[in-house]
């Protein structure tokens, strides 16, 4: 089954983490050696960092890395060398995808969306159906929140032709982690293409604001109140109905707090804004924050967020077809991933600025992605 190994520059564009995490993906789904060089050559520290949270500049490279690697290893029986701490290059030879349990643990707050992220479009062309076991933060900075892949991603991304089971078993939050999700999803033959350009208008606000452990439930009502004031200044025609939840007990362990509001359209569209609580940050600014992060997903025309666009790049290489999404401004892991998925699976994307007259004055874009037909070689 191995070919030639596909060198990889893990130094450019994004970087790090994500370029570890599309091109594992791809190399497993396509049976091609891979070797990754130069990890996060532009950064501080190069290497596979074990670091906690940095500030926004040094872009997180966090335990997840290391736990997705091995993941994957794992999904495949692959081999993989290089997978430590503070290593610049990985090589990885996959093997056969298996179905079947599979466990990661990034053993701290690292994420489990970014898991799922680089997991999911491998056992879709797994020989039988799957459940995905995984360990760490649920709801973590520098990643989508679990709210966000069961409320957004989940709903959107199987539109590809495929469903799967997200079940929320412990919220865990930074430092400590301790969350567990479970995923089960059944293998596909093959992908069917998308076209989500059609935004249609906002029907309904909705989300939740939670707080969890020992922070008290006026927090969650603060940010939930804040959020909506926010809102009303520039949408004032629809309800907006932001829940303020109390985690319970035994389904969410240390503390935390944050909030995720969706905008749903009359065509399906899911937008959101979300925010986590820090130390010494008011309950009003992370409402307000989640806010205007939605608001600002929703001037841009497009009809996906700026965090699922990247996402739906994988899945647009293997379906079969073209598929095309209508984004505002592409961001660098978008760009970061369709440079992945050209190099490493051939599938051939074009990036134009919208001609939509309703777009004409926003940055407004249509991804357009003739995909590979990935079929599944076991069913």
């Amino acid at each position: 089954m191995a070919g030639p190994r596909v060198e990889v520059d893990g130094g450019i564009m994004e970087g790090g983490g994500q370029i570890l995490r599309v091109s594992t993906a791809l190399s497993c789904l396509l049976g091609l050696p891979l070797r990754v060089q130069k990890i996060r050559a532009g950064r501080s520290t190069p290497g596979l960092s074990f670091g906690g949270w940095k500030s926004k500049m040094k872009v997180l490279v966090g335990p997840q890395h290391l736990s997705g690697l091995e993941m994957i290893r794992d999904l495949c029986d692959g081999q993989l060398e290089g997978a430590e701490i503070g290593s610049t290059e990985i090589t990885f030879t996959p093997e056969k995808i298996k179905g079947g349990v599979h466990t990661a643990d990034t053993k701290t707050a690292g994420s489990v969306c970014l898991l799922m992220q680089v997991s999911m479009p491998c056992v879709l062309f797994a020989a039988c159906p799957s459940e995905l076991r995984l360990k760490g933060g649920t709801n973590a900075e520098m990643a989508p929140q679990i709210d966000y892949t069961a409320m957004v991603f989940k709903p959107i991304v199987e539109k590809f032709g495929f469903t799967f089971n997200c079940d929320i078993k412990m919220r865990g939050y930074y430092p400590k982690g301790g969350g567990e999700v479970i995923v089960r999803m059944s293998p596909v033959k093959q992908l069917s293409p998308i076209n989500l350009t059609d935004r249609g208008c906002v029907t309904k606000i909705y989300g939740r604001a939670f707080v969890a452990g020992v922070l008290p439930f006026k927090v969650a009502k603060d940010m939930a109140a804040a959020a909506v004031r926010c809102i009303r200044k520039e949408i004032r025609d629809l309800y907006v109905n932001i829940q303020p939840v109390q985690e319970p007990k035994d389904q969410a362990f240390g503390n935390g707090n944050g909030i995720i509001i969706i905008a749903e359209t009359s065509t399906g569209c899911l937008f959101a804004g979300s925010s986590l609580g820090k130390r010494g940050v008011n309950a009003d600014k992370v409402g307000i924050e989640a806010a205007e992060m939605l608001l600002a997903n929703l001037r841009h025309g497009g009809a996906v967020d700026e965090y699922l666009q990247d996402q739906l790049i994988i899945f647009m290489a293997l379906a079969s077809g073209i598929s095309r999404i209508k984004t505002g401004p592409v961001t660098l892991h978008t760009q970061t991933a369709i440079h992945f998925a050209e190099q490493l699976a051939k599938a051939k994307f074009t990036v134009k600025k919208s001609e939509d007259e309703e777009d004409a004055s926003k940055d407004t874009y249509i991804i357009e992605c003739q995909g590979i037909g990935m079929t599944n070689p076991n069913l």
